[in-house]
């Protein structure tokens, strides 16, 4: 796959909706050629402790912070025509599905792809499939991990790699 665009959430608490950060990585012609990131005002406007401690974001950090809608329509044309790749799938495309139900905006049936069910066909030898584990497997250092930029980015390194 030569064009398509990583994707990464991070939430604030165990609802799918409550994105509160999101990294796009955008890959033309198998290079990286734009990259976003944004925080969110999550919904429902909570952060559990232990969403927290994955990310270290907090409600600090989000107070002021555009909501979804207005940071999708940023993100929208960057994507136009693209499909998504996801390491873990099910995970963000249900975060996408789920705050586009919140703030009733038409889902537009985004083709996603995910990173970790390739992994584990072509790295079958890794202790795991985790980001960072598959990210350094195809020579990508992650160093912030849970930084939805940064997760993005290796996202779209591994695909580069195995799609």
């Amino acid at each position: 796959m030569q064009n398509f665009a990583a994707i990464d959430f991070e939430t604030a608490n165990n609802e799918r909706s409550s994105v509160c950060s999101i990294g796009i990585v955008i890959v033309r012609g198998e290079e990286i050629v734009d990259t976003f990131y944004s925080l969110i005002k999550p919904e429902p406007e909570y952060y559990n402790y232990w969403c927290s401690q994955v990310h270290g974001l907090c409600s600090n950090d989000t107070t002021d912070a555009p909501i979804f809608p207005e940071v999708w329509k940023q993100i929208e044309p960057l994507i136009k025509g693209l499909p998504l790749v996801a390491h873990n799938k099910p995970f963000d495309e249900s975060c996408l599905k789920a705050v586009f139900r919140v703030y009733q905006m038409d889902y537009p049936d985004y083709r996603f792809y995910d990173t970790l069910r390739t992994a584990r066909r072509v790295f079958p030898h890794l202790p795991n499939h985790q980001l960072q584990t598959v990210a350094t497997a195809c020579g990508y250092d992650l160093t912030c991990h849970h930084h939805a930029l940064a997760d993005a980015e290796a996202c779209a390194r591994i695909a580069m790699a195995v799609l």
